[in-house]
């Protein structure tokens, strides 16, 4: 399904006005009667330096304006579809990294701005590309067969020198090792996973009233299964 369609969906087929240049998307949308800035990737977009200033610069324009013209800051909803950083001797060079840092600080001036941020995984969320904006948002959502990983188990034994073979093994019996939405939801990664029979225009809603600046995902992965360790030992550096 094209991001558009996921538009109509999400928003009526006049409820939205994003503009897709390139890989980039950028506009805003109308669910009720709430006001919606929409930022994000398309087409397994790798995230480069130029992408990445594109995204930050339309996140501080959305706190510019909402500043000035609107009494409250409007939800941001990003659109996470990406096969992760570009990988090239070229990007590194160039600090790709520190480009990645500057989102993440334009996500956190939102946020401390009153911004309300939810991620939609429309595709994949692979990687830096993902961890730059998309899983910084206060409320994360994954669409029908989106795939989501931080790293291929191949890539993965590569780095660690543990067998591909082992690595498999780990997979079947702990999500912290194996890629999917299924096991990024089991610990707590994603907060919901929704289906094609859903009312995504419902679930959208739902999820933007759920949106605060808690970040409960540690205890909701001890929660569901998936991590069992994260939580307690926050907790007890909390009361160190």
């Amino acid at each position: 399904m094209s991001e558009h369609a996921v538009f109509d969906r999400l928003f009526g087929t006049a409820g939205h006005n994003v503009i897709s240049e390139g890989q980039f998307l950028h506009g805003s949308a109308q669910l009720g009667n709430e006001s919606i800035t929409v930022i994000g990737t398309r087409d397994h977009a790798a995230i480069d330096g130029p992408l990445a200033l594109r995204i930050a610069d339309a996140i501080l324009q959305a706190v510019s304006a909402d500043a000035t013209t609107h009494p409250a800051p409007r939800p941001i909803l990003f659109i996470a579809d990406t096969q992760g950083q570009a990988l090239s001797r070229h990007d590194e060079l160039l600090g790709l990294n520190g480009y990645f840092a500057h989102v993440a600080r334009c996500v956190d001036l939102a946020r401390r701005q009153g911004h309300r941020l939810l991620t939609l995984i429309h595709g994949e969320a692979v990687s830096g590309g993902f961890l730059a904006f998309g899983m910084l948002a206060d409320r994360i959502c994954a669409l029908p067969d989106a795939q989501v990983r931080v790293m291929d188990l191949r890539a993965m034994a590569r780095v660690t020198k543990i067998s591909f073979e082992r690595l498999e093994e780990l997979a079947d019996v702990s999500p912290v090792f194996a890629p999917g939405a299924e096991n990024y939801w089991r610990m707590g990664g994603i907060h919901e996973i929704w289906s094609a029979d859903d009312n995504w225009s419902e679930r959208l809603a739902a999820a933007l009233v759920s949106a605060t600046e808690t970040d409960d995902r540690a205890a909701i992965g001890l929660e569901r299964g998936g991590r069992q360790l994260a939580a307690p030992t926050a907790q007890l550096v909390a009361v160190a």
